[in-house]
């Protein structure tokens, strides 16, 4: 596999097919979950930026107990609108983080595909 970038083409494709180990390799945050919204996959980038280990995160709800700085209409929602509309959903937006940590600015992508098992929020801290 290529290197993949926070901003190229089908990226929600990729990522689908990366190995844990290859996501680990990767400078910005992934964060996988299911269509109940249970974290399934977290890389270790957004592990060590977040300062949330995988075991305490993994198999939890991503909106309510992980982030819940996020359960808003900016990205929870927009995941629900997709998934109710069988849209794909691919954007791209700036956000604050909020929670367990002094307000640190990001690049949230939000990507998600009708029928597919994981939906994504990747996570690129500014510098």
């Amino acid at each position: 596999m290529s290197a993949l970038t926070f901003d190229q083409p089908d990226l929600a494709r990729a990522l689908a097919a990366a190995s844990a180990d290859e996501l680990d390799t990767l400078d910005f945050g992934i964060i996988g979950f299911d269509a109940d919204t249970v974290v399934r996959r977290y890389n270790r980038f957004e592990s060590q930026a977040a300062g949330l280990s995988p075991a305490s995160v993994l198999g939890l709800p991503l909106f309510t107990t992980v982030a819940p700085c996020m359960n808003n209409f900016l990205v929870a929602q927009r995941f629900e609108d997709a998934a109710a509309d069988g849209t794909v959903l691919d954007e791209t937006i700036g956000y604050v983080l909020t929670l367990r940590m002094k307000p640190v600015k990001v690049l949230l992508r939000l990507l998600a595909l009708p029928g597919a098992p994981l939906r994504y929020v990747l996570v690129q801290r500014r510098l």
